[in-house]
Formats: structure tokens, C-alpha cells, sequence
């Protein structure tokens, strides 16, 4: 009988599922998904490769629920941010701000869309769990849309447009010039939502040089946090 991990089944569950997660994103960081196979997850995860399929029937199924379980994590902990923040517009900073140095990192770390090299039906999946951070913007350009902070507009195409600016990600190597590029696109955004933009503050200019220093750094040493690896 395989050996239990943790005090019942579903906590050797939950932690043979971890381990698969992190294998995966180990492989990820090394290597194109398409390459990857279900003996190296396993061997890479200290697990038996039939054990795998008793929680996934395959590679693609690992995938998903990875990124599923990293971007609600990654989603609570944003909204929990956010609620701390009465003005709707610094909410909006904020949200450009944290969603820019995701998809910076992840374009460092992951190289690709994921969506490019998996099943066309999983990359309709991969795309559609994107929505779980989408929300949080609509619900903040609403909240400054009843405030009149912003003028009344469509909220879907705004969402498109801004997430389409913050895909870019941020490609300065200089700490100096990686604030400045979350200035301008923060000031960028609030101009197109017709938001009065408030200049940055020398004290803040200084905090972004410092986060730009830590995320740097982070991409010089390959560490990254555990973050949804396909970019919104």
C-alpha cells in the first residue's frame, strides 16, 4: 500500500498535488512546455509516474490546475491589497502597477505564451482563467465611474486596451528606467480613462526604484514568486 504523506488522504493529496505544481514550474523555468513529459514531472516531483494519474490524466490537466490555483491565490491577495485603498484611482495605479511587474517577470522567467504550445481547447481554458483577474478592474473602473472620477464608458474595452499595454511588460534593465516605465504607464492609463493624473511624489519615485532594485534582482538570480506563467 503507498505510504501516506501528511496526517490523511486529502492532506496527501493536496501535497502530491504541490509537488506536482512545483515540479512543473521548475520544468517551466528551464524548458518549453511542449518538451516537458509526465516522467520528468514525476521524477522531478519524487512521485511514481502511475501515481500521477490518479490526480491528473495528463500534462495539460496539470498545467491548468496550476495556473487555476496560482491565479486565485494571486487574485485574493491583489483584492486584499486593493481594499486597503479608498481612492479608486489609486486603486487603478496600484492595479497597473502590480499587473505590470507580474507579466514582467513572467516574461523573464516563462520566455512564451503557454497558450501557443498547448491543445487549442486548453488554450481556451488558459485564456478564460484570465477572468479572475479582469474582474477586479471592472469592478474598480465602475466604483470610479460612480464617483466621477473617470467619465461613464463601456468597461469592456478598457479592459482589453489596458491589459493589452500591461502585457508588454517592462523591459528596462536600469532601476531607474524600470520606475519610470511603471510611471508612464501608470500615468498612460489614467490619461486614456481621462482620470486627472497626480504627479509621483520623490518619496514614491524612490519606493518604485527600490521594488525595481528587488525585481531585478529577482530576474538576475532566477527566483521568481509562484505566479501564473501565461501573461494577461
Amino acid at each position: 500500500m503507498p505510504r501516506i504523506i501528511g496526517e490523511n488522504l486529502a492532506e496527501h493529496r493536496a501535497q502530491k498535488r504541490a509537488r506536482l505544481f512545483e515540479a512543473l514550474r521548475d520544468l517551466l523555468d528551464e524548458k518549453g512546455f511542449e518538451s516537458i513529459t509526465l516522467a520528468e514531472i514525476a521524477k522531478r516531483a519524487q512521485v511514481g509516474r502511475t501515481a500521477i494519474y490518479n490526480h491528473f490524466p495528463d500534462k495539460e490537466s496539470i498545467l491548468l490546475a496550476y495556473i487555476t490555483e496560482q491565479t486565485r491565490s494571486y487574485a485574493k491577495d491583489l483584492a486584499a491589497e486593493l481594499q486597503q485603498i479608498d481612492d479608486p484611482i489609486v486603486k487603478i495605479r496600484r492595479y497597473i502597477r502590480r499587473q505590470l511587474r507580474l507579466n514582467s517577470t513572467i516574461h523573464v522567467s516563462a520566455g512564451i505564451d503557454l497558450r501557443h504550445v498547448v491543445t487549442p481547447e486548453t488554450a481556451m481554458e488558459l485564456s478564460a482563467h484570465a477572468v479572475i483577474i479582469e474582474d477586479i478592474l471592472r469592478t474598480i473602473l465602475r466604483e470610479a465611474m460612480r464617483q466621477g472620477k473617470i467619465i461613464e464608458q463601456r468597461t469592456e474595452p478598457l479592459v482589453q486596451l489596458l491589459h493589452a499595454t500591461l502585457s508588454l511588460g517592462i523591459r528596462e534593465t536600469d532601476p531607474h528606467g524600470y520606475a519610470g516605465m511603471i510611471i508612464a504607464t501608470e500615468e498612460f492609463g489614467l490619461r486614456a480613462l481621462g482620470a486627472e493624473v497626480e504627479p509621483t511624489s520623490e518619496a514614491e519615485y524612490q519606493e518604485l526604484v527600490k521594488l525595481a532594485e528587488a525585481d531585478l534582482s529577482a530576474q538576475r538570480t532566477g527566483s521568481r514568486p509562484s505566479v501564473c506563467p501565461v501573461n494577461h
